[in-house]
């Protein structure tokens, strides 16, 4: 017998299979209801479908410095593997209807009539006998008729919303079941048919939470019989979420560890820094940090001694003043000056200010900021034994 398929046919059927092979929750699909019961009627055990993985990614992690080697040192196993995967039971969850703008909502700001109150009763009694008969769109439209008579009834935006659970319209549902809430929060059957339509919406979070908050007004077994449907679902959704938030915690508390390291060692280094400059610079610390003061340094002394008289009238000697500036850039050009009377007796004036005199003193071995270099008292010209030079450079 020949293949009533043609070849293309059968090539597209392979492909298909192998689609199934590879993505078997695809029988899931409402498109292919007829082909699942067609398998089933085989006696084929169909895989439970699965939502797909989602991998989240916390927002705003910018941090250019996560490249450092000594940042990646520190991130944890934890941190470093991707998020685990989700996996929840899709079976059931239908496309989505689209929102029907003309659904009507009626006008809740005007006032109802008892007139117009009994009318709607009996609209609402014509529609509940057409939805007991399996009339769902005669029973919405006299839903509706009866809305337009009484809009403030909840229990009448509830019911409707239940006819359109049976017509597979979930967006539907929910926007009649939150007007309804709207009008009485308590209404018991407006959760209860909304958290049925985020069920077939996939919104497991969300029908758990409504069908809840409908066990608390009014128990109900089939309230109850969805909510433990839904259970599964909404408890790995939240457990998720709840490990994911704590990552990202964990995360951020790392970082901000991070940044106060690195803040710590900028400041211990720009410390560090400042302290080599101060080496560095003659100037700065008067010649390394007292290194050419063996006796310790006194800065009060220091102080004296820039408002004594006879020092500052020796500075206005442009000879002397010209050689303290060649010294003070470059300590070893003293050389130059050892054996001239007038640099010399003014050195051996502020030997004698600040070291306290003689060559025991604490400037002894040098000058200070003259880098060790021979001064009076350490080979150079003896200021002391030249006591009438003081007139030479006019110190009297």
């Amino acid at each position: 017998m020949s293949c009533p398929i043609s070849d293309d046919h059968i090539v597209q059927l392979k492909a298909f299979v192998e689609l199934c092979k590879t993505q078997p929750q695809i029988l899931q699909h409402p498109k292919l209801l007829f082909f699942k019961d067609y398998l089933t009627s085989l006696g084929v055990t169909l895989p439970t479908a699965t939502f797909g993985a989602k991998k989240f990614t916390p927002s705003g992690d910018t941090n250019t410095d996560a490249n450092k080697p000594e940042d990646n040192a520190q991130l944890s196993d934890e941190e470093s593997e991707p998020e685990s995967e989700v996996e929840l039971d899709m079976e059931g969850v239908i496309e989505p209807d689209v929102p029907d703008e003309s659904q009507i909502m009626g006008d809740t700001s005007r006032e109802v009539t008892d007139e117009e109150r009994d009318q709607s009763d009996e609209k609402r009694s014509e529609a509940m006998r057409a939805f007991s008969e399996q009339q769902f769109d005669e029973a919405i439209k006299l839903y509706s008729e009866a809305i337009q008579l009484n809009p403030q009834s909840a229990l009448l935006f509830a019911k409707r919303g239940q006819i359109y659970l049976k017509l597979n319209k979930p967006n539907a549902c929910i926007k009649d079941c939150t007007h309804a809430l709207e009008l009485n929060c308590d209404s018991a059957a407006a959760y209860k048919f909304r958290g049925r339509a985020y069920r077939l919406l996939g919104k497991f979070e969300e029908s758990s939470h409504d069908l809840c908050e409908s066990l608390k007004i009014d128990y109900d077994d089939q309230t109850n019989e969805w909510l433990n449907e839904v259970k599964p679902n909404a408890e790995k959704l939240r457990q998720h979420k709840l490990t994911t938030q704590r990552r990202k915690e964990e995360k951020e508390h790392r970082e901000k560890i991070r940044r106060a390291r690195r803040a710590q060692e900028a400041r211990a280094r720009a410390a560090q820094a400042q302290e080599r400059a101060a080496e560095a610079d003659p100037a700065s610390g008067l010649g390394g940090g007292g290194a050419d003061f063996p006796g310790g340094f006194n800065p009060q002394d220091f102080s004296n001694l820039l408002f004594d008289q006879e020092i500052m009238a020796a500075f206005q000697d442009p000879e002397v003043a010209a050689a303290f500036q060649d010294v003070s850039t470059n300590p070893a050009n003293f050389i130059k000056y050892q054996n001239n009377p007038k640099i010399a007796t003014v050195i051996g004036k502020l030997q004698s200010k600040l070291g306290k005199g003689g060559s025991g003193g604490p400037f002894s071995g040098g000058f200070p900021g003259f880098g060790g270099a021979g001064g009076p008292g350490a080979g150079g010209p003896d200021a002391g034994s030249k006591p009438a030079a003081d007139d030479d450079v006019g110190l009297d």
